[in-house]
């Protein structure tokens, strides 16, 4: 590696470092020592699971493990911190201007899923587009074999590294609404029966509650919604078309955004509602997800090996 590029690395790195130190920090203010802890230990259980899955998947994508570093780095720390720091501006900028209600209703359902899939995205335009170098051209470049193969792992490519900057994303959100629900639930707790008698699991209802909705019902949420994005890109990044390939990019951002709308959308509604979204919208669009990563996990079929597979 040249020095440039080690010097690169090092400034990355380090940028990386200072963000995950202020989101501690900013965790820590907002959760208490003691939940920023109990929501780590709460976090992390789901994390082996999926990322267990990516690294499956990264079995058709092939992609060097540092940069699949660099998206979960930046989705748990760069990510998070400016999702963190401009969502707490416009939900006080629409609060100003529209009211109370609406604001934090525009902002849930529109600025928050617009903030958090742009810091999401970022990554995946500096980790996607070596992609561009081998972009086919029309009429010319490779084979259409070939050309299938670039475009196959391409998606693969943007299935595994979406799926790794959200999975960090989620899993420091995770950190912030679990130990926050924990300080809630305790807090009421010391305020209703004192010190005095042992706890127990329906002290802490409102933790439960956020571990069982984020943790285990809905762990690959955010990949979902970023996985749009990575997609759009593949395909903008690979197609000959420039039509398709200018309105691919924007096409798949603009449909993660809306997905991860609906989903704060329903998150407010009442229990009955939300299980309706979630098994008539969620469970569907995640099934159409997990056959496209098994279909990007292999070799496209009806194309021949490449010639050094074939050796």
């Amino acid at each position: 590696m040249s020095r440039p590029h080690r010097a690169r690395g090092a400034a990355v790195v380090l940028g990386l470092a200072c963000c995950a130190v202020l989101m501690v920090r900013l965790v820590q203010r907002q959760t208490g020592t003691t939940g920023l802890l109990v929501g780590l230990g709460l976090a992390v259980l789901p994390v082996p699971f999926v990322l267990a899955a990516l690294t499956w998947l990264n079995q058709g994508a092939r992609l060097p493990g540092r940069r699949l570093a660099l998206c979960l780095a930046w989705g748990s720390c760069a990510a998070t911190l400016i999702a963190l720091l401009a969502n707490g501006w416009a939900g006080s900028w629409l609060t100003a201007v529209q009211g109370g209600q609406r604001g934090q209703t525009l902002g849930a359902e529109l600025a928050t899923p617009l903030i958090e899939e742009t810091a999401k995205g970022l990554v995946l335009l500096a980790t996607m587009l070596p992609l561009h170098r081998r972009r086919p051209r029309r009429g010319t470049g490779p084979s259409p074999a070939a050309r299938a193969r670039l475009r196959h792992r391409a998606i693969a490519s943007g299935l595994v590294l979406s799926g790794m900057t959200a999975c960090g994303f989620a899993f420091t959100e995770n950190v912030l609404y679990l130990g926050r629900a924990f300080t809630d639930d305790q807090q009421q707790r010391l305020e209703s029966i004192g010190l005095g008698l042992t706890p127990s699991l329906r002290d802490y209802d409102d933790t439960v509650h956020t571990f069982v909705l984020r943790a285990l019902l809905t762990p690959f949420a955010h990949p979902l919604f970023t996985a749009l994005t990575g997609l759009g890109l593949a395909v903008s990044l690979t197609c000959a078309g420039r039509r398709r390939a200018r309105l691919a990019a924007p096409a798949g951002w603009l449909a993660a955004v809306a997905l991860h709308g609906v989903w704060n959308a329903a998150a407010g509604l009442g229990t009955h509602d939300f299980l309706a979204v979630y098994a008539l919208l969620m469970v569907p669009c995640f099934a159409a997800l997990a056959g496209l990563a098994l279909w990007a996990r292999g070799r496209p079929h009806g194309l021949p090996r490449p010639a050094t597979a074939a050796r």
